[in-house]
C-alpha cells in the first residue's frame, strides 16, 4: 500500500510539474506573429524608422547633435521592446501615446537643428 500511494504522489508531482511547464511555455508563433504587427505598435516602429531616416540623412546638419539623436532614438525603441514584451507583444493607449510623444520631441528637435 505503501508503494503504491508513493507511486501516486510521484506521478502527480511529475504531471504538475509537466503542466506548469507547459502553461508557462511562451505563446505559438501565430500569436506572437500578431502581436509584432499590432497596429499600435506598428505605427510607432514606423514612425521610428522615419526618425531613424531622417536623422541618418541629416547627419552632418544637424548642429553637432547627431550622436545624440542617435541615442535619444535607441532609448525610444529599448522602451517600445520592453513595453510590448511586458504587454504580451503589444502597446497599451497610454503608452503609444507617451512613446508617440517623445518620437515628437526627437522629430522637433531634427527640424530645429537641420
Amino acid at each position: 500500500m505503501k508503494s503504491s500511494l508513493k507511486a501516486g504522489i510521484s506521478l502527480a508531482l511529475g504531471f504538475a510539474t509537466l503542466l506548469g511547464t507547459f502553461i508557462s511555455a511562451e505563446a505559438p508563433a501565430s500569436a506572437q506573429n500578431w502581436a509584432a504587427r499590432h497596429p499600435r505598435r506598428t505605427e510607432v516602429r514606423r514612425r521610428d524608422n522615419n526618425i531613424n531616416r531622417r536623422i541618418n540623412n541629416n547627419r552632418g546638419n544637424l548642429d553637432g547633435h547627431y550622436g545624440q539623436l542617435k541615442a535619444e532614438d535607441r532609448g525610444i525603441q529599448r522602451q517600445s521592446r520592453a513595453e510590448a514584451r511586458a504587454n504580451g507583444g503589444h502597446l497599451t493607449r497610454g503608452e503609444q501615446r507617451q512613446l508617440n510623444h517623445e518620437e515628437n520631441r526627437v522629430n522637433n528637435q531634427i527640424q530645429r537643428d537641420h
